[in-house]
């Protein structure tokens, strides 16, 4: 009998997680879940289906504790969150409400209750936030599994070394991957800033999400090769392909041994010039992380996410205790707060809500914060009795305009005082920083600059707002590109001004993390780069490869390209040895 050649196939994702891992694909059936039956339940019976849902929660709760219990790893919070989730009321009593109103099953009211959520999720703007929708859609998938019934195939059943093939991977099903079993994982939905993708980084397995249709085309025991540094996935791939990401596979191990060794060191270019490299985190566990990888302070503390997954608002005393908790850890250095950024009536449960046509462009972030002002006060007091603990700067986001800045600074001093007449301990000379990532602080940095002690470059809305590019927007997410020559040089009016005032310049930005623009950015005089801190390593061992001598006198050539390509060309033509493959991109 002769043998078949399969056909070779190139599958081209996003990348999740950087890294080449080649063998045989395993489709792991986690949905079960997609097709959800309507029907009508008696009215004395509605009390026995509510309390169906609330069985199907509490076992998924029972479920989450057992593999929180049993799963050891500095993304734990992330099941925590989803064990939390359960209990929003969003979720929780919007479900059962359904169910007592419109008589319907408990599967049923779910998936209406889902589907709300996660339209609601789909209207912001930041797509770091967006992508939270996927924890909600995960945590109510465990709960309607519980509710239809559906056998869970568990993750830590696979006995064999393979690369997982999947519809989507939940946090919690990712963190039980056993690496001596999983050499990588592919999904066909999933983004690179979902907590799945994060956790893959953590791991350091290849992964690549977003494939769409992975699982219908690929067989169970098919060759595969996951190549997470260029989002690329290939199907029956001859020997010579197999030889030649064998090659690459060794090479990019020994590349990652060597800048373990090494994060210990300073970044600092061959030159002399020391550029801090921090983290960007979004919970308070995360701090360790960017400990752990010598990160040099946290560059961006995104508070949203203690607002989305609750009804109402927190607490001072609770937000005090998950900014303290975090500045204590990273003591003496430095960690940037950002206060709320998020659009208002999405935010909150309990706050009128006003449907807005254009999110990115209404009410949010320092807008909604002055708006309400209640709310902005009790952050601002959190933050500011935390900064008695250790070394704290406060960052205000969307700021657009002179006046914005001077009414915070007014809030925050009247803050201020109430601590003070109350004999609470905060640091006086707490430095306030503003987010650049509207063109028209751009033009008026030099007017910024005198009434705040830094900037913070916010390259994905900057980008966004100077191009006219929704990159969700698959017709045009092409054209957004941070090479673009009008943002090169906003940039540099930036720091150009900004040296001018003395106030240093961060960027937190996806474009901090990316080696790629790396010398562009070193060349730009930029201060600090902020990112996920998984890549905390990569970029400080690069910037320890230049001279900032050299990318300074590179940047005057940078200046003189006329286009996006242009610059790409001459970008590889000098630095192609440093930036090639070695870093995670879309």
């Amino acid at each position: 009998m002769s043998n078949i050649v399969k056909k070779e196939i190139i599958l081209n994702g996003i990348c999740a997680s950087p890294g080449i891992c080649i063998g045989k694909a395993y489709l792991y059936d986690n949905e079960g879940v997609e097709i959800i039956d309507k029907y009508f339940i008696q009215k004395k019976k509605l009390s026995d289906e509510i309390k169906r849902f609330k069985t199907a929660i509490q076992k998924s709760k029972d479920e989450l504790s057992t593999i929180i219990e049993s799963t050891v790893n500095e993304h734990s919070y992330v099941l925590e969150t989803h064990r939390v989730l359960l209990n929003d009321k969003k979720l929780y009593d919007k479900t059962i409400e359904t169910i007592e109103i419109e008589s319907v099953n408990a599967e049923w009211a779910l998936k209406k209750t889902i589907s709300t959520i996660k339209s609601m999720f789909q209207k912001m703007s930041d797509p770091y936030l967006k992508e939270r929708v996927s924890d909600i859609v995960h945590t109510c998938n465990r709960v309607m599994r519980h509710l239809l019934g559906s056998k869970k195939v568990n993750i830590e059943d696979i006995s064999k070394r393979v690369i997982l093939v999947a519809c989507d991977l939940s946090p919690a099903e990712t963190s039980q991957i056993q690496l001596n079993r999983v050499k990588g994982f592919i999904t066909d939905h999933g983004g690179r800033t979902s907590h799945t993708s994060i956790i893959a980084r953590t791991f350091e397995i290849p992964a690549v999400v977003g494939l769409d249709n992975a699982t219908t085309i690929i067989n169970n025991d098919d060759q595969i090769i996951v190549d997470g540094t260029k989002g690329k996935v290939i199907i029956n791939p001859s020997d010579e392909i197999i030889d030649k990401y064998n090659e690459q596979q060794k090479k990019y191990n020994s590349y990652t041994d060597d800048i373990k060794r090494n994060t210990h060191l300073l970044a600092k270019t061959k030159d002399g010039m020391q550029i801090n490299v921090m983290g960007n985190i979004e919970f308070s566990k995360e701090a360790s992380s960017v400990l752990d990888r010598k990160g040099d302070g946290i560059g961006l503390y995104r508070t949203e996410f203690q607002y989305l997954s609750r009804n109402g608002c927190p607490h001072e005393d609770e937000l005090f205790e998950n900014y303290k908790e975090v500045v204590e850890l990273m003591a003496p250095n430095p960690v940037t707060i950002r206060t709320l950024d998020i659009n208002g009536d999405k935010a909150l449960a309990n706050t009128d809500s006003h449907p807005e046509n254009n999110p990115a462009l209404g009410l949010r972030a320092i807008r909604y914060c002055l708006k309400k002002s209640d709310i902005f006060k009790t952050q601002l007091r959190a933050i500011l009795r935390a900064s008695a603990f250790g070394n704290v700067k406060i960052l205000f986001p969307m700021i657009s305009c002179y006046e914005e800045i001077i009414e915070t600074k007014k809030i925050i001093l009247e803050v201020q005082k109430s601590l003070n007449k109350k004999g609470i301990a905060f640091n006086r000379d707490i430095e306030l920083g503003i987010m650049v990532e509207v063109p028209s602080v751009v033009v008026i940095a030099d007017i910024m600059a005198k009434e705040v002690d830094f900037f913070s470059i916010g390259t994905n809305d900057l980008i966004q707002y100077s191009l006219a590019i929704d990159r969700e927007n698959k017709q045009v997410a092409h054209l957004f590109n941070p090479l673009h020559p009008s943002v090169i040089r906003m940039i540099k009016h930036v720091t150009k001004v900004a040296k001018q005032h003395n106030i240093k310049v961060s960027m937190c930005g996806e474009m901090a993390g990316e080696l790629m623009y790396l010398p562009i950015l070193l060349g730009l005089n930029i201060d600090e780069l902020s990112m996920s801190p998984q890549y905390i390593p990569i970029i400080k061992n690069a910037i320890r490869l230049f001279t900032f001598q050299e990318v300074q006198m590179f940047m005057s050539e940078v200046f003189k390209q006329v286009s996006v390509t242009d610059t790409l060309k001459l970008l590889y033509n000098t630095y192609g040895d440093i930036i090639e493959t070695k870093n995670c991109n879309d």
